[in-house]
Parts: structure tokens; C-alpha cells; sequence
């Protein structure tokens, strides 16, 4: 089933390539960076954003 039904996006079909040892284009998925923005002496502070980041279904490669 698609998601969008009345709309199917035609995606270009690209060539793999590695960034470290995270795949970028084909059929990889997309990927996302993302950092914290707290003080690094804010231990507790920081440790909250990670696990958001990780409830919200971040991981790090």
C-alpha cells in the first residue's frame, strides 16, 4: 500500500556511495544528523537530549 496513494513519487535511481560506514543514495534510507545544543558542562542536560534523540528514534552508526 502506498502511503500517498493519489500521489506516487517516481524516485531517480542513484549510485551508492559510503560515508564511513553509512550508505547515501540507491536504496539506502535517508539519513539525518544531528547534535545537542547544551554546555558540555551540562552533563545532565545533555544526557536528556541524547535519549530524546534516541526516543525519537535516533541511533548513531
Amino acid at each position: 500500500m502506498e502511503i500517498r496513494p493519489h500521489r506516487i513519487i517516481k524516485r531517480k535511481s542513484t549510485k551508492l556511495i559510503k560515508v564511513g560506514n553509512v550508505g547515501v543514495g540507491s536504496n539506502s534510507p535517508i539519513s539525518v544528523q544531528s547534535m545537542t545544543n547544551t554546555l558540555t558542562t551540562d552533563i545532565s542536560g545533555t544526557i536528556k537530549q541524547i535519549n530524546s534523540l534516541a526516543e525519537a528514534g535516533g541511533r548513531y552508526s
